[in-house]
């Protein structure tokens, strides 16, 4: 009896003693899920259950057990503030927020480092300004002597910042510049109580998109790259590179499962978010404003550096971040070997996700891109694609006429290339009713008094349309 009682406590011995060898490692994650272009790096990876095929289970991590934590934010300094405090392990944020997250940790004693673009558009695509819907302002020139918010210290700043100084006006004597975040200047730019507003992905197109603002500004006439991506505690990297690695590999998923059905996941966004899924695609669908890409491009390292500088100049910050320690690429290199690709030749690709597809009307590929148009029908899981946006409006009208509703219409602008919702553009029409689609109206203008066309709102085009039908 005395012997088995003994062999029972050995046996409980060593069982408690293999509990406490199973380490419990915690892999916080904070997210911004209405931020969408941090969709890769957060809101498609946890509600798709993604990092839990990738976590090790191997070697050091042969008995660890995970705890897999999500926090949501509506922007990054309360994520960094977080990620400072071992609150967090990663967090994934823009150019601006990210460099202050450096900075902070710097700060502490600490170090974080970026470890991979998510997407961002080395054009400048993404940031914006925005006028009350029913302004009389057409462009950026004539804000002087008008008041323009914006979320201080953020990528869309320092884009207002540089677009102001190309066109020569002085932030400081020529337009009064307050601070406000997307969920105060939305409201104001209703009332009133504001002339414009510059904001970050994806608030430009929102605010239109929802009828109370009207887009003046792309951040590509800027020509300022603009990114988000993910950080994580270089602590917490050296002592878990394989997890990092896994989240990496998981954000690698996501774009691939993006990429294949744009649609899908534009509407899963919306779900989650209440960023409307038409707001989503036009990002992120083929052609899209942005480009999703996990490649350290030197346009993105440059504005890693443009935006040190930037918020050194705002008095933001004072610290000296080294470009080349803080950005490590060794995470995301190592996520695209183990998934099979090739990160030196996405590297050199600038390409946005592409369009293969034939018109709806003619069944002939599609290959003039900056004539393409597309309908997107309720009910339908997949876009219609059309060769010139004069046949997309003419079958958007069928479309109607048969009781069908149009969720949204998207042309390509015929000087930048960057993708449009058609409600809110300017076209040009010349004699025989072909149509070129504008951001700006001072474009379809020059456009026009060259090619002998006549310019027109998005309700003139669908008049014209119909009355060519009858």
């Amino acid at each position: 009896m005395k012997r088995s009682i003994q062999l029972g406590v050995l046996a409980l011995a060593l069982v408690t003693a293999g509990l406490a060898q199973a380490e419990t490692i915690r892999i916080a994650i904070g997210t911004q899920d209405t931020t969408i272009n941090c969709a890769t790096g957060g809101l498609l990876i946890r509600e798709l259950k993604l990092l839990e095929k990738y976590l090790p289970h191997d070697g050091k991590y042969k008995d660890a057990q995970y705890d897999i934590q999500w926090k949501n934010f509506t922007s990054g300094a309360p994520l960094t503030n977080e990620m400072v405090a071992d609150k967090l392990d990663i967090g994934s944020m823009a150019d601006f927020p990210g460099s202050l997250n450096g900075a902070a940790f710097d700060k502490a004693g600490k170090k974080s480092v970026f470890i991979t673009v998510l997407s961002g558009s080395t054009q400048g695509s993404g940031n914006g300004i925005v006028v009350p819907r029913d302004s009389a302002i057409q462009s950026i020139t004539e804000l002087r002597g008008k008041t323009i918010s914006v979320p201080f210290a953020s990528t869309s700043h320092g884009m207002l910042l540089r677009a102001l100084a190309a066109n020569g006006i002085d932030p400081s004597k020529d337009l009064t510049i307050i601070a406000q975040p997307p969920e105060v200047a939305g409201p104001a730019l209703q009332a009133g109580k504001i002339d414009a507003h510059a904001d970050f992905v994806p608030f430009a197109e929102l605010f239109p998109y929802r009828g109370f603002a009207r887009k003046i500004f792309d951040g590509s006439q800027a020509n300022a790259p603009t990114f988000h991506g993910s950080l994580v505690s270089a602590d917490y990297a050296r002592k878990y590179p394989e997890i990092v690695v896994a989240f990496l590999r998981a954000a690698i998923e996501a774009d691939q499962l993006y990429a294949a059905n744009p649609e899908k996941y534009s509407d899963l966004i919306e779900k989650t978010t209440g960023v409307e899924a038409e707001v989503a695609y036009l990002f992120h669908g083929p052609q899209g404003l942005q480009t999703r890409d996990f490649t350290w491009k030197p346009e993105y390292r440059q504005a890693v550096k443009t935006s040190i500088e930037t918020l050194k100049f705002l008095k933001k910050t004072d610290a000296d971040l080294d470009v080349n320690t803080f950005v490590d690429d060794r995470y995301i290199r190592e996520a695209f070997r183990l998934s099979g690709q090739d990160y030196d030749a996405r590297l050199k690709n600038y390409d946005k996700l592409p369009l293969k597809a034939k018109d709806t009307l003619t069944g002939k590929p599609i290959t003039d891109l900056k004539r393409l148009a597309q309908v997107w029908i309720e009910g339908e899981p997949q876009i219609r694609n059309y060769a010139t946006p004069e046949a997309a409006f003419a079958d958007a009208r069928k479309i109607e006429a048969s009781g069908k509703k149009i969720r949204v219409i998207y042309a390509q602008d015929r000087n930048s290339g960057i993708k449009l919702l058609a409600h809110q553009a300017w076209f040009a029409q010349d004699a025989k009713g072909q149509l070129a689609a504008f951001l700006l109206k001072e474009a379809a203008t020059a456009w026009a008094k060259s090619n002998n066309a006549k310019v027109v709102d998005y309700a003139a085009v669908r008049e014209s349309i119909r009355l060519a039908a009858n």
